[in-house]
């Protein structure tokens, strides 16, 4: 199969694609998470069958969902040492006349407050407008999540409504925020 190729990177992250060769970090972060600091924070992960080959099963599920402009999912890594951070993906809501997409971020939480969500979500929303052509990039955020709403809001992203009843967690229909940022803002920023 032949790999996409998709990385930016700033002075503290980079975030690109996993690669097989990343199972040993990946695990290591994902077992080393703190305990859950709250509903929206899962924690440390039962990994029993996370396996080498597991994960390379998803590595190469996410290229091909990359591919086929689905989704992207990109590993968020320190540039100082490596150390995997978490996970920022895209996903593509409507191409056609919309160019549309949503933004989601997961920061492992023994790394949270030292901006690596905020810097590693800019990266991604330079690489859906710059280079995927995204127009209209979302963020769909439960109303009681305030930490990621803060992140959103950091990026510069512009609160359009309130969707009610849009996302089913815990459990039940919940209401979302929804975030956006087009790309012509992102170029002013």
């Amino acid at each position: 199969m032949n790999r996409l190729r998709l990385a930016a990177e700033s002075d503290q992250v980079m975030i690109r694609l996993h690669e097989d060769n990343d199972y040993e970090n990946w695990y290591y972060h994902y077992q080393t998470r703190h305990p859950s600091k709250h509903k929206f924070d899962e924690g440390p992960l039962d990994l029993s069958r996370c396996t080498r080959e597991w994960f390379q099963a998803i590595v190469h599920q996410h290229q091909q969902l990359a591919f086929q402009d689905i989704s992207y999912v990109f590993g968020v890594f320190r540039r100082s040492d490596g150390a995997h951070l978490g996970v920022v993906d895209l996903s593509t809501l409507m191409r056609d006349h919309f160019q549309w997409g949503r933004l989601g971020y997961t920061i492992h939480n023994q790394f949270w407050r030292r901006g690596y969500a905020k810097e590693s979500a800019r990266l991604l929303l330079k690489l859906a407008f710059h280079h995927l052509h995204f127009h209209r990039i979302e963020a769909h955020i439960d109303t009681e999540n305030l930490p990621s709403v803060k992140v959103a809001q950091s990026l510069g992203m512009t609160l359009e409504c309130v969707r009610e009843a849009f996302l089913f967690d815990f459990n039940e229909w919940r209401n979302c925020y929804i975030y956006y940022q087009n790309q012509e803002s992102c170029d002013e920023k």
